[in-house]
């Protein structure tokens, strides 16, 4: 399974139908995944570092906090959904001046000793929101102590101490995981705050939702852009040499990363307001379109590729199982392409066994596209095109079914790696469901989405009575026997899954990362992994 090279398709931009090329970000790049490798000199200023400088920075930084935290507590009392007092009354602009001051010294103690600002930042007279991109850590916190903007957080973030008081001043918009209701009435508290003519502060929303290594900007969610207001974009950019920065979903976790960024001696951070973005009226009708061409812009000045992988593809990137997927997986690209197609995953799951059963009555017949689009009842498209490319390895505009509901079953069952191994077995099996070597070649390079893949040597430890064919039973009872067959017997140095870090043991989502858009977008079961906050 790999993806052909393919023409960039043309996006309209606008309500104007203007062709803008959209850069697609290649399919084989993981957004979701840090690599950091120090060298020796790097390794040896850490180890001087920590004995030196790091920890009377770490206890600059705490007393900062602690001397904002009575300033943040008197500031934040009384009611929390209270109008904003026009103007300010003077003790609160300089409770305003003091936290600034103190938030910039943690800043400076931490390292950043210059935030370069560029633009000009838009009063909320002229865009109550503040559109932020690319989210890559929690030290995308700067603006926000810069600006003391509001910012939409998860409710849970208000009983963190000391911290929890700091974002009650900024008045941020709370999202609670535990209220059903609670999109609902935070996009409603959204728009009542942008639409209030600049009484509340400006709302600072970090659309992609979760946090990227920042090598391409992911799928804005709709949230920021339903009240049609306009808005500013704001990108960031952390021109370091070593990237210690990066909190994503694998990598490096948040202590390490905290504790990597003080031994730096210098940390550099860029803020840019662009111009502000009024939308026309076909993309207040759209927000999906409003928040595709924000997105156009941001990348644009980023000189970065735009992609429509999103948050949910991160729990399928790092979805624990015996196959856990590679860096170069295309099955994040499949389950773009599905989601293009109108095609949910958690709604197919129930369709493939139907499936399964139509591809195992194929007997390996390859189908062309119109055969495929109607396999999959949908019309012939680009997008289905694309989809069909993925399986015409050599481009004969055939593809075999069997590999799509391989691929199929993994999307929707990543960590069940058995299940869909059981479901191959019957579609590429003889008559007794045993297989041989190529089968399951073509099996386990469809599972993880990789062009080449070796499986002699995992063929052979299996077929100890040397038959030439395996059954679905042999191959249970080797994985069961040894849980950890694929990095031993399968991932090559070029294949082999980047910084496989395991599951934290009390996962929490990024109060920066709050998920807000009115559609759903849960598929009925928890994340398979989450960031330590």
């Amino acid at each position: 399974m790999r993806l052909r090279g393919r023409d960039l398709r043309a996006a309209p931009s606008s309500s104007a139908g203007v062709g803008d090329a959209r850069r697609q970000a290649p399919p084989g790049r993981n957004p979701f995944v840090h690599e950091l490798r120090l060298g020796a000199l790097q390794k040896a200023q850490v180890a001087v570092m920590t004995l030196t400088l790091f920890p009377v920075r770490l206890l600059v930084v705490v007393l900062m906090m602690l001397l904002a935290w009575p300033l943040a507590l008197m500031s934040s009392l009384g009611p929390a959904g209270r109008e904003p007092e026009q103007p300010p009354a003077l003790w609160r602009r300089v409770v305003d001046v003091l936290l600034r001051a103190i938030m910039r010294t943690m800043w400076l103690a931490g390292g950043f000793h210059h935030v370069a600002v560029k633009g000009r930042r838009a009063p909320p007279t002229e865009a109550a929101i503040l559109t932020l991109a690319p989210h890559s850590s929690y030290f995308d916190a700067i603006p926000v102590t810069m600006t003391m903007s509001s910012v939409v957080m998860k409710a849970e973030s208000r009983d963190i101490p000391i911290w929890g008081t700091l974002i009650k001043y900024i008045r941020p918009v709370f999202v609670s995981r535990t209220d059903q209701d609670s999109r609902r009435k935070t996009v409603e508290e959204i728009k009542r705050r942008a639409q209030s003519g600049g009484k509340w502060p400006q709302i600072m929303i970090f659309p992609e939702g979760t946090c990227t290594n920042r090598t391409c900007l992911i799928t804005f969610k709709p949230g920021a852009f339903i009240p049609g207001v306009p808005v500013q974009p704001v990108v960031l950019r952390y021109p370091n040499k070593l990237d210690t920065i990066t909190w994503t979903w694998q990598g490096p976790g948040a202590l390490k990363i905290l504790w990597l960024t003080l031994c730096q001696f210098h940390s550099q951070v860029e803020i840019e307001f662009l111009p502000v973005y009024t939308p026309s009226e076909e993309e207040k009708r759209d927000p999906a379109l409003y928040a595709r061409n924000v997105r156009r812009v941001m990348a644009e000045a980023l000189g970065v590729a735009v992609t429509d992988y999103t948050f949910e593809d991160c729990q399928l990137a790092l979805a624990e199982g015996q196959l856990r997927l590679p860096a170069d997986t295309c099955l994040l690209e499949f389950a773009r392409l599905l989601r293009g197609l109108g095609l949910k995953p958690e709604k197919l799951e129930q369709d493939l066994d139907r499936h399964a059963e139509s591809a195992r009555m194929t007997q390996g017949r390859r189908v062309t596209l119109p055969e495929f689009a109607a396999q999959l009842g949908v019309p012939e498209s680009e997008s289905l095109e694309d989809l069909f490319s993925l399986f015409d390895e050599g481009g004969g505009g055939e593809v075999d079914l069997r590999e799509y509901v391989v691929a199929l079953s993994v999307v929707c069952r990543p960590a069940r790696t058995l299940d869909t191994i059981q479901l191959a077995f019957k579609m590429f099996g003889s008559q007794d469901g045993s297989v041989e070597e190529h089968a399951l070649s073509s099996i386990l390079k469809t599972a993880l989405g990789v062009a080449e893949l070796t499986v002699t040597d995992l063929f052979r430890a299996i077929d100890q009575e040397r038959k030439g064919r395996i059954a679905f039973a042999d191959f249970k009872r080797f994985a069961e026997a040894n849980p950890d067959f694929a990095e031993e017997y399968l991932y090559p140095e070029q294949t082999r899954p980047r910084s496989c870090a395991r599951t934290p043991p009390a996962p929490t989502p990024n109060g920066f990362c709050a998920d807000f858009s009115p559609e759903n977008s849960a598929t009925g079961t928890e994340p398979v992994r989450k960031k330590l906050d």
